[in-house]
C-alpha cells in the first residue's frame, strides 16, 4: 500500500512572524489580567507582617490559614452565599427558560407584529425605566426585602434574547414542518425539538445570567433592608468598606496581633465571594464559544 503523504500549508515568514507576535502579546495581556487576581489571592494566604510590607506576591510569603477562619466565623457570609446561591440557581432556570420561551416566538416570520416585538425588545438595550420607577414598582408589587426583587428585575436580558432569536432561526423550518405532519403543536415542538437543538446557546445564556446574578450587589443595596437578605456581593461590599466594623460585628479582632489585618480581610473576602463562580466556567466553557458563535450568525 502506497503511503499518504500529508500535505502542509507553509506559511511564509511575514506570516510566521506575525504568528508569534500574536501569541507573545495575548500571554502577556492574559498575564497581565491574571496577576491582579493571582495577587489578591497570595496576599489572602500571607502573614500580616508581609502584607505591611507590600510588594509583589508571587507566592505566600508567611503562609497562614487564619484569615480564612475569621472570615467564615462572620455569619453574614454564610447569609450571604445562601441568599446568592439561591438567587442564581432559581434566576438562572428561569431567566434561562423565560428567555428562550420569548425568543422563539420572534424567531417566526408568522408572529402578527413580530419585528414591532422585536423592535421593543432593542428599545430596552438603549433605554430603561432607571432606578427610582424600578423601586417603586417593587414597591407596588410588595417586594421590598424579600429575595425576589433580586430575581425579577434581571430575569430577562434583550442581548440574551437576541442571541436566542438568532439560534433558532438557524435551525431549518423542516424539522418543525415535518413535526407538524406528525401532529406535534408548538409547544411539543419548542420542548423536544427545539430546545435540544439548542443546548449550546443555552449553556452559554446559563452562564451570562449566573454570572449576572453572582456579581449582582446594587439590587441588595436597593431593595433588601434586612441585612440577613444580602447577597453576597453586597455582603463583600461591606466588608471592604468598613472592614474593622464587620469583622468586630462577628466577634473577630481585626488586628496584627491576631494575625489578621484589614488587608488580608479583603483580600480573602474577595477570594471567598469570586472563586465559587470561577469554578463553574470550566463546565460549560465548551459550549460557550459555539453558543455565541451559532447565536450570532443571522442577526
Amino acid at each position: 500500500m502506497s503511503k499518504v503523504k500529508k500535505k502542509t500549508i507553509r506559511r511564509s515568514k511575514g506570516e510566521r512572524i506575525f504568528t508569534i507576535f500574536n501569541y507573545a502579546f495575548f500571554v502577556v495581556l492574559g498575564l497581565i489580567m491574571l496577576y491582579p487576581f493571582w495577587h489578591v489571592v497570595m496576599m489572602s494566604f500571607s502573614s500580616v507582617e508581609a502584607t505591611a510590607k507590600g510588594g509583589i506576591f508571587l507566592w505566600p510569603k508567611g503562609f497562614n490559614l487564619d484569615t480564612y477562619e475569621k472570615v467564615f466565623k462572620d455569619p453574614s457570609i454564610w447569609t450571604g452565599y445562601f441568599t446568592t446561591i439561591l438567587v442564581t440557581i432559581v434566576g438562572t432556570v428561569l431567566g434561562t427558560l423565560f428567555t428562550a420561551a420569548t425568543a422563539y416566538p420572534l424567531s417566526k416570520s408568522r408572529l402578527p407584529f413580530g419585528k414591532v416585538m422585536s423592535l421593543l425588545v432593542l428599545f430596552t438595550m438603549l433605554f430603561s425605566g432607571g432606578m427610582i420607577p424600578g423601586y417603586l414598582l417593587m414597591k407596588d408589587l410588595r417586594l421590598i426585602d424579600n429575595r425576589w426583587s433580586l430575581i425579577l428585575p434581571g430575569l430577562i436580558n434583550a442581548y440574551n434574547v437576541i442571541i436566542m432569536k438568532s439560534n433558532f432561526q438557524s435551525i431549518p423550518d423542516s424539522l418543525e414542518e415535518s413535526a407538524k405532519l406528525d401532529g406535534a403543536n408548538d409547544l411539543v415542538i419548542f420542548w423536544k425539538i427545539i430546545l435540544p437543538l439548542s443546548k449550546a446557546t443555552i449553556a452559554t445564556i446559563a452562564l451570562f445570567t449566573a454570572v449576572g446574578y453572582w456579581n449582582d450587589y446594587f439590587s441588595s443595596v436597593l431593595y433588601i433592608n434586612s441585612k440577613d437578605k444580602w447577597a453576597l456581593q453586597a455582603v463583600l461590599r461591606y466588608m471592604l468598606t468598613n472592614t474593622n466594623q464587620a469583622m468586630q460585628s462577628a466577634g473577630v479582632t481585626v488586628t496584627a496581633v491576631s494575625n489578621v489585618t484589614a488587608a488580608t480581610i479583603k483580600a480573602a473576602s474577595i477570594i471567598v465571594a469570586t472563586v465559587p463562580i470561577l469554578c463553574v466556567y470550566p463546565f460549560v466553557q465548551k459550549y460557550f464559544v459555539k453558543g455565541v458563535m451559532i447565536g450570532g450568525v443571522k442577526g
